[in-house]
């Protein structure tokens, strides 16, 4: 029951504890009062409720002003998730721009990158803004993971299939003066049929940014196409995924690939 006082708005819930430190707001807490002090025209009984249980508890007034302040503090502590998206905007839905959120990583990242997507288009568009901050940042540390795509049809030899790929990415697709590292996964070029692909769709930026995305590195899919993902900034959670990933090329389930 206390729990509810989480759901209610930020500003409602300071708005209470101000009332609760001024005695403006005292038991039984009825809800028509808690509406016209709080400002609000419906609702209020969950309030209410939270408030008579505190009260059961021991805290009340002040103290309970100084309980809900103590956990708006918490709350605010902890990270809140961007909504990212792609495609028709939604009157009323306030979300970030998946072009907008991509560009922006890439192009304020100081340390560290590490980019993941199962295809893209148009190398030299794709990987403008990561390229231009690589040669201005003679430091930053970029690792990509790029899916290679065998054909169907397709009995061209493994390692036939990545010097392809790769002599047409650094000659064509990479528009950039310095190079990042570039992996890919083995299984999806296999002579038997693909056994797995790099499917992840993902950035990570000096080990603070999270952006999870079901957009590939497309126009369509940056622009166009109803696409969906979040941004995260957490310490422990960029972590994690930079050493999964880090874990797969340690152990080789992830390659390099050669340079020209």
């Amino acid at each position: 029951m206390i729990g509810q006082l989480l759901t209610v708005p930020d500003h409602i819930r300071k708005r209470l504890a101000g009332a609760l430190e001024a005695g403006v707001i005292a038991p039984p807490y009825s809800t028509a009062s808690l509406r016209s002090v709080l400002g609000i025209r419906e609702g209020g009984e969950d309030i209410s409720a939270a408030l008579l249980e505190l009260g059961r508890l021991g805290i009340s007034g002040p103290a309970a002003a100084a309980w809900i302040r103590t956990v708006e503090d918490t709350a605010s502590r902890i990270p809140r998730p961007d909504f990212v998206w792609s495609g028709p905007e939604v009157p009323g839905l306030h979300a970030r721009d998946t072009r907008r959120v991509f560009e922006e990583l890439l192009s304020t990242a100081e340390e560290s990158v590490l980019v993941s997507t199962f295809a893209f288009f148009d190398g030299p568009k794709a990987f403008e803004v990561l390229a231009r901050r690589m040669d201005q940042k003679s430091g930053l540390r970029v690792v990509m993971l790029l899916n290679i795509q065998r054909k169907r049809g397709d009995t061209t030899a493994p390692d036939q299939l990545v010097r392809r790929f790769a002599d047409r990415f650094w000659g064509t697709d990479w528009p950039g003066a310095s190079r990042p590292l570039v992996y890919y996964d083995p299984r999806s070029i296999d002579l038997d049929g693909p056994s797995g692909v790099l499917h992840a769709k993902a950035v990570v930026t000096d080990d603070e940014a999270v952006f999870i995305t079901s957009a590939n590195l497309t126009e369509a899919a940056l622009d166009r196409n109803i696409e969906m993902g979040l941004l995260i900034r957490d310490h422990a959670l960029a972590a994690s995924v930079v050493s999964h990933f880090r874990g797969l090329i340690d152990r080789s389930f992830l390659h390099i690939l050669p340079t020209r």
